[in-house]
């Protein structure tokens, strides 16, 4: 249909305002408010005098109401620290019966819906309350920092507050601790006689030493640490560290200073916990810190059941090096699933500290555990270093040298880290 026998159509049905009128028709005419848009097509189709948006039975004036809610989203975010923000709305019944009755009687090839309007004159509106507290922010349709949902039946103001991230590296340097927070395998978190009512396996872990100065620094309410996989409880992880993103949920700040977190983190951990190299980070460098099979560097210590030769124990270093065919070990079965996985081992050399004890390095691809290329785990690896010496052999001690990452993100900057 012509634009304009349309327009007349629409002035015809009833008292409709400009900026109605010109949304019906906001593909046409780039560079255009919708008012100027209907203003122009009302004297084309001689609709006579503009309608106020009051008496408009599409919108009905909803537009006086968008500045006290765009003050009210203001104030709800006056004490947070963002620049990006997005605006939705929740019409009411009436509102989406004219939207489907205008779409069905009044089709238009050019309409915008009247969602997307009022969340962009929200947007707007919010732009300016914010102007006159002194602040500013822009509009962010993929990822916003805080996000607004307005119910133009109740009123109510619902806000998103995007959490935010800090990419790092952990050095652990204790043996006995956890990555992150493990239920009780009793209770499963209720609290029980068996962890003395506190809900967890372990009485602390890296991510409960590193996250409370986070959530002091943003004023989150809560978070998670995400590794680029993780160390045994009873292994040390040295060298250059893990990878890591802190996740903060719901910050009030989000550019803090990272060298007093990871002086508050190193207090605090008394030598437990080392933090090197933070920097801001974002969701996809969680995604690809834990989804990455980096390769790894081991140190562990080995005992065997019987006495070994130098020659004996380079022989078989020499033989692991290749594919292995590892079955999930028994003792991560209850909380893995029970698969035979392919992995390779880069590199590995060794020497007796002892006829029964040596120290052996491994450089491996990721996703192979180490203690069961040792000891064989019933066969469940193959090979494995106990069967190619002829006698058992077990890790006594198992130390991570280094993960391989390939430097997520880009470069990564100076360390934070005390020296």
């Amino acid at each position: 249909m012509d634009p304009i026998t349309l327009a007349a159509e629409l002035v015809r049905a009833g008292p409709i305002c400009d900026r109605c009128l010109g949304r019906r028709f906001a593909g046409l005419g780039p560079g255009l408010s919708n008012v100027e848009r209907g203003r122009t097509l009302r004297a084309a189709a001689q609709g006579g005098a503009p309608v106020a948006p009051e008496r408009c039975w599409v919108c009905r004036g909803v537009w006086d109401s968008l500045a006290a809610r765009a003050r009210e989203a203001a104030d709800l975010v006056a004490d947070r620290e963002f620049r990006t923000f997005l605006f939705g709305v929740h019409l009411t019944p009436r509102q989406e019966a004219v939207e489907e009755f205008l779409d069905e009687r009044f089709p238009s090839p050019w309409a915008e819906p009247l969602r997307r309007d009022l969340n962009r004159a929200l947007g707007q509106a919010f732009e300016r309350a914010l102007a006159e507290r002194g602040r500013e922010a822009t509009v962010d349709f993929a990822r916003p920092d805080v996000q607004f949902t307005v119910d133009l039946e109740t009123g109510r103001i619902e806000l998103v507050v995007a959490p935010t991230f800090f990419y790092g590296r952990y050095r652990k340097l204790v043996r006995g601790i956890p990555q992150t927070h493990w239920p009780c395998r009793s209770c499963r978190g209720r609290g029980c006689a068996s962890c003395g009512g506190t809900g967890k396996q372990y009485p602390l872990s890296v991510e409960e030493l590193v996250l409370p100065a986070f959530l002091s620094a943003t004023g989150g309410t809560g978070g998670h640490l995400h590794g680029a996989g993780r160390e045994d409880i009873d292994a040390r992880m040295l060298g250059r560290g893990r990878p890591f993103v802190v996740e903060v949920k719901e910050p009030r700040r989000r550019r803090i200073d990272l060298a007093a977190v990871a002086e508050e983190i190193h207090r605090a951990a008394e030598g437990r916990v080392e933090i090197l190299d933070l920097r801001p980070g974002s969701p996809e460098l969680v995604a690809q810190v834990k989804e990455e099979h980096a390769d790894k560097r081991y140190r562990a210590r080995v005992e065997f059941g019987e006495p070994v030769s130098g020659e004996a124990l380079a022989r078989a270093l020499e033989a692991l090096v290749g594919e292995i065919e590892q079955r999930t070990p028994e003792r991560v079965r209850h909380r893995r699933a029970d698969l035979v996985r392919r992995r390779r081992v880069h590199a590995a050399k060794g020497a007796l500290v002892s006829p029964t004890e040596a120290e052996v390095e491994i450089l491996c691809q990721g996703g192979l555990y180490v203690k069961e290329l040792v000891s064989g785990d019933g066969g469940a690896t193959q090979p494995n270093l106990a069967a190619l010496l002829g006698v058992p052999a077990k890790v006594a001690e198992l130390d991570v040298l280094d993960v391989l990452d390939g430097s997520w993100g880009g470069p990564i900057a100076a360390s934070t880290a005390p020296r």
